[in-house]
């Protein structure tokens, strides 16, 4: 598809400039136009930044739905997915700073370069530069059609394809259908490569290895990083292992999510990315990933922290899991409990624990350290929240069929760092 357009296109829409643009039916909001291209109709479409909004909602739109430079930016714009307002725009309302905070964090609002130490901005904008604009705009996987959410670094003659077709079972991708149809007719495999080391009901994981399995591992980065927008692994797949959660009904596996994790993490991490696949989320599958995470680690005998920085999605996964694990522990627990217990107990690190007790104003600092404070009421408050709520699907140790590998000439300790 081309992306210059025609000579003689006078369109007034340019790029840099932030317009008013339509994403829904008469939802006007403030976008920032950084691309545009002609369709094979010869029609400008224009890649736009929602301005306040998570970039995963970034996308291309045709000339109709935005609106002219004339627009005096007297209307206000709807919110966010969900039907939320942009907190205090065009109005005479004054925030406070933690209202600002619980509103960022609802609606996943990311933060301005100002916020940042200067390396970390340096290092965002270099980000931003390289992944802006997203050219893959859907693929299909199975029975899926998916809208993407991120830039993925696809080969070029893939990546600036609208759509793309994934085998859901070896994950080679194709820029036709029939190129899609003919190898589905030709593809023998019907579950992920690697090996079976969960099977629950209909529910199974594979354990597969970045050596073993460097294009399957590639593959399955490259469809990853269109939902995720800070992890660029997708080529270096070979110091990780993957788990793939898969759903098994007669004709296979069909994939799920994953997680990732270093073979060797000088960091301590137990997970390098994960993810669940649109159309299974909010069904209680990342948090069993995350489960079955933490489930590995006792078996290894270490406590384990996701690699950071984690996506919005998965700070709010992570806080609700941990939340859940301990306030199920402090409930039915009679006695003293320190921070390390709990650590040696479930396998989270200790600032994750002291981080996830703060937030639910579970301990105190005295005395030069951490210090437990619960109530049965408080804690019963917390557990009748519906984010804490008990997971919908949980990990069946019976059925794991796993053994730690063995680190020769290596006493590997317990890590609680979370960098």
């Amino acid at each position: 598809m081309p992306d210059k357009l025609p000579d003689d296109d006078k369109e007034d829409i340019e790029i840099g400039v932030s317009y008013m643009v339509r994403r829904k039916v008469d939802n006007w909001c403030m976008a920032e136009v950084i691309q545009k291209r002609a369709l094979e109709t010869g029609e400008p479409e224009f890649y736009v930044h929602y301005e306040n909004h998570n970039r995963r909602l970034d996308e291309w739109v045709t000339r109709d739905r935005i609106k002219d430079s004339s627009y005096d930016g007297t209307e206000q714009g709807a919110g966010d997915v969900g039907g939320g307002g942009e907190l205090g725009e065009g109005t005479d309302r004054k925030i406070t700073r933690n209202q600002k905070r619980k509103h960022d964090e609802i609606n996943h609002v990311q933060k301005t370069y100002a916020e940042m130490d200067p390396t970390t901005a340096a290092l965002e904008k270099e980000h931003e530069t390289l992944t802006k604009v997203k050219y893959i705009d859907r693929i299909q996987i199975g029975r899926f059609e998916i809208d993407t959410w991120y830039f993925s670094p696809y080969p070029e003659e893939y990546g600036k394809c609208p759509k793309l077709w994934i085998c859901e079972y070896c994950l080679k991708y194709t820029r036709l259908e029939k190129s899609y149809k003919y190898h589905q007719y030709e593809c023998t495999q019907r579950q992920p490569n690697g090996d079976e080391i969960y099977r629950k009901g209909s529910i199974s994981v594979y354990e597969v290895d970045g050596s073993n399995h460097k294009l399957y591992c590639q593959n399955l980065c490259l469809l990853a990083k269109l939902f995720l927008d800070h992890k660029t692994l997708y080529f270096d797949v070979e110091p990780f292992v993957f788990y793939i959660l898969c759903e098994v009904d007669r004709y296979g596996s069909h994939i799920v999510g994953y997680f990732s994790k270093e073979k060797e993490s000088p960091d301590g991490n137990n997970v390098a990315c994960i993810l669940t696949l649109p159309p299974y989320q909010r069904k209680g599958y990342g948090k069993l990933l995350i489960a079955f995470s933490y489930e590995l680690s006792k078996l290894e005998q270490v406590t384990g922290s996701p690699e950071k920085p984690l996506s919005d999605l998965g700070k709010l996964s992570y806080r609700s899991y941990w939340s859940w694990v301990l306030l199920e522990i402090l409930r039915d627990f009679r006695g003293t409990l320190s921070i390390k217990d709990l650590s040696n107990m479930t396998s989270i690190t200790q600032n994750d624990i002291i981080s996830t007790l703060q937030s639910l104003n579970l301990v105190k600092y005295w005395k030069g350290q951490h210090v437990i404070c619960v109530t049965p009421k408080l804690i019963e408050e917390h557990l009748k929240s519906a984010e804490y709520k008990k997971p919908s699907l949980t990990v069946d140790i019976n059925s794991l069929r796993w053994n730690p590998p063995k680190k020769p000439n290596k006493k590997h300790k317990n890590s609680t760092s979370t960098h």
